[in-house]
């Protein structure tokens, strides 16, 4: 009888019981009762109003340095039907600083659409294609740089798509959306609104920095 070497004797074994390929790990939604049980959480940073083009220049300066930028928009309910209005706010979120850009007080400038426009400064969002095609019809621009975190955050098994469910999921509190349906283009934001604005833009860039750390199932 012919001899069987150990690599023939391997080769055989690994072709009769080949390894598992390992189950992707899958983080399941909360329920809303899950998620209301979690404490709130809120941007507690300082927070800069940009209510006219010299503001809005120098905040840009600034803007422009960095690597990863929180993102959102905010605009005013319409009860409608087929009706929508433009976005009134822009938030921008750096690790110490989020600047929210009211658009009824500045113009759209070519400066802030290079910004949205950039690819080497990241701009992370839920859903942030829509927020982008929204900008696009007050001011024409390609984006680019952009990444949403719901698409992020599928690649690697978690079901929570919205801002609030993700900050759940993957940071542990929950953010209030009580503000949501405010009128966003009022001359002059209240507290409640200025602490949620800032809030979903420091989140999303959170959430973001999460994300990074969390690998792709194979």
């Amino acid at each position: 009888m012919t001899p069987t070497s150990p690599s023939s004797r391997a080769r055989k074994t690994s072709s009769k019981h080949p390894s598992p390929t390992p189950a992707p790990v899958v983080l399941p939604a909360m329920s809303k009762d899950e998620i209301n049980a979690l404490p709130v959480r809120a941007w507690e940073g300082p927070v800069l109003l940009v209510q006219d083009e010299e503001t809005l220049n120098a905040a840009l300066s600034s803007l422009d340095r960095q690597k990863v930028l929180g993102f959102d928009t905010e605009t005013r309910p319409t009860f409608t039907k087929g009706k929508s209005a433009p976005p009134a706010l822009i938030q921008l979120a750096t690790s110490e600083t989020v600047y929210l850009i009211q658009l009824t007080h500045v113009p759209f400038n070519e400066r802030l659409a290079e910004l949205l426009a950039s690819p080497s400064v990241l701009k992370v969002g839920v859903a942030i294609g829509d927020d982008m095609k929204a900008l696009g019809r007050v001011h024409s621009f390609r984006p680019g740089g952009m990444v949403d975190l719901a698409a992020m955050a599928r690649a690697r098994g978690v079901q929570a798509q919205g801002l609030r469910t993700l900050a759940a999921s993957l940071l542990g509190f929950r953010i209030s959306k009580a503000a949501q349906c405010s009128n966003w283009e009022n001359p002059e934001l209240t507290r409640q609104q200025i602490k949620y604005a800032a809030t979903d833009a420091w989140v999303g860039r959170e959430i973001y920095l999460h994300l990074l750390k969390t690998a792709i199932p194979a």
